[in-house]
């Protein structure tokens, strides 16, 4: 019988993101007020702090002021300031600008990478004694016979597919924890099971989500406009899709460009990836990107739902803290800085709870943070997105009266009417996309940009992409849907592979593929595919994105 090696915390973190770091460094900064010595670790999957990290990003930086009020001191990675912002309507040749509306007014904001702040956020919490084990993920939740959670286990290494040779197996460690603090970001494996083993989501609304992918270029240094923030709607999706894009353009002839699209969307032949491919080659963004050089490609699901969608956020020993729990501010395209303030009002209230001998349960938690800005600032633009399914027209219509006039305050909260699972139309419904063949020069494959991601998994190691009914796949997927996972999955990990038109089809998972972004997870019809943490440090590296 193989035993686990254990290690006892006060709190068990599990991810090295913006909540996860800001509720570790929160929690060390009231203990040695106290001149208490609080342990407090961090799991984190990725092979360093920030490999698994992709936001846009423009960083509010609202939260990390009042965490870190010398910031700009001690050296932190915000070195350019918006200049200005610009929000334009693109058809499928033109583009006519329109006033930026409120919520996407930058001013203060900085242009950044969100992995290179999480990486200084990681030297800070280690200066002031927080344990961080980079490589290790949380695959497994350690309950206790009442079913209060005690902490977490890390995979195991070396656990083979039957029949391979390979490396001696290694069980996982056992990290036991007073609290334990899920920070896995949008739609963790272990905040699933939580949300669903509690209950927690139980008087919410259903959670809603998009995909974001994001490309770093190189461009001319004649078409660079350092501290310029751009964002889009319109072309390339329909006006029944939601979703837009961004170009920010950072130091050293720098830009980031990316386009978000709603996974609610209902055509199953919409791939988003060439959506984005499509959104470069527009006669009025091309210039930017032409003569330029791609340097990394990520993508990265993102929460959507907002202050309706939030579920329960405390369960027996433990809590939710960022976009674990949906706190991303949809209208500002932002959820770096709620992320951090959530996790610095979970660690003001786990603290005095950690001080009793017998905590369970950290009720106060919510409580502190409706009482937050947070709150305040999830309210007011709750309607926003759900406003959206109505359409691009009606929905801007909307968020500019809720924007300009209500100012939040409208006297009724629009609803998501379902998960974004339900929404495919049958494929016999539908008329699959034209979507021009890559040039080589601003539009690319898969392929090339996975490459760019630098993702890995060991090929002996277990799947991380799993069917609960491998059957159900051709019975739905296929003969109903057409397979949606080839087109929806932004890295080309799932395939159709037949010997001839008479031979059923299979479905053949390229797991190393993988670059984590958890769409397959939230849109597959049946939720058959359910994706689980590989061993840690695989999958992608995002230097900077």
């Amino acid at each position: 019988m193989t035993t686990r090696e254990s290690l006892s915390y006060d709190v068990v973190i599990v991810g090295a993101g913006p909540s996860g770091l800001g509720c570790a460094i929160r929690l060390k900064q009231l203990s040695q007020a106290q001149g208490l010595d609080l342990s407090v670790c961090i799991l984190e999957k990725g092979a360093e702090i920030g490999a698994h990290i992709l936001s846009g990003a423009v960083i509010e930086p609202r939260a990390l002021t009042e965490l870190i009020p010398d910031w700009q001191q001690r050296g932190a990675p915000l070195l350019t300031p918006v200049s200005h912002d610009e929000f334009h309507f693109l058809t499928r040749q033109r583009k006519w600008a329109l006033p930026t509306p409120p919520a996407l007014h930058n001013a203060g904001n900085y242009i950044a990478s969100l992995g290179a702040l999480c990486r200084w956020l990681g030297e800070q919490a280690e200066g002031l004694g927080v344990e961080i084990y980079p490589g290790f993920a949380a695959t497994e939740l350690l309950t206790g016979a009442d079913g209060t959670v005690q902490g977490v286990i890390t995979g195991d290494v070396g656990r083979l597919k039957e029949g391979q040779p390979g490396p001696r197996f290694q069980p996982g460690m056992e990290l036991r924890a007073r609290q334990t603090v899920v920070a896995e970001g949008c739609r963790g494996s272990l905040a699933r099971q939580l949300i669903e083993g509690f209950g927690l989501s139980q008087g919410s609304q259903p959670q809603t989500y998009g995909l974001g992918l994001k490309e770093i270029w190189e461009v001319d240094p004649a078409q660079h406009r350092l501290g310029q923030v751009s964002h889009t709607v319109g072309w390339p999706l329909k006006h029944d899709t939601y979703g837009g894009s961004w170009i920010y353009h950072m130091p050293d002839h720098l830009v980031s460009v990316g386009l978000v699209v709603g996974l609610d969307y209902d055509n199953p032949y919409l791939s988003p990836f060439e959506e984005f491919q499509r959104f470069k080659t527009h006669p009025a963004i091309r210039p930017l990107f032409a003569g330029g050089r791609r340097l990394a490609y990520g993508a990265r699901a993102l929460s959507e739902g907002g202050w309706q969608s939030i579920p329960r956020l405390t369960f027996p020993g433990g809590l939710l803290v960022g976009d674990s729990a949906g706190f991303m501010n949809v209208a500002k395209i932002k959820g770096s800085h709620t992320a951090l303030k959530s996790g610095m009002v979970a660690a003001e209230a786990l603290f005095p709870l950690l001080q009793q001998s017998t905590a369970t349960e950290c009720t106060d938690y919510p409580v502190r943070l409706r009482a937050s800005w947070v709150e305040e600032e999830l309210y007011t633009v709750r309607n926003l997105r759900p406003a959206f399914n109505w359409g691009l027209w009606p929905g801007m219509i909307h968020a500019a009266l809720d924007s300009w006039m209500w100012r939040g305050r409208a006297p009724w909260t629009l609803h998501h009417h379902g998960a974004d699972h339900e929404k495919l139309r049958p494929a016999a419904a539908c008329t699959p996309p034209d979507y021009p063949r890559p040039d080589g020069q601003v539009s690319f494959d898969r392929a090339s940009s996975v490459f760019l991601a630098q993702t890995a998994h060991e090929e002996s190691q277990p799947d991380h992409l799993r069917l609960k009914d491998p059957e159900g796949f051709v019975r739905l997927n296929w003969e109903r849907y057409r397979a949606p996972e080839t087109r929806y999955c932004p890295a080309g990990v799932y395939e159709i592979v037949r010997v001839n038109e008479e031979t059923p089809p299979r479905l053949q998972i390229n797991a190393a593929n993988c670059i984590h972004c958890k769409t397959c997870d939230i849109k597959d019809p049946s939720q058959n595919i359910v994706w689980v943490p590989p061993e840690g440090g695989s999958g992608p590296h995002y230097a900077n994105l």
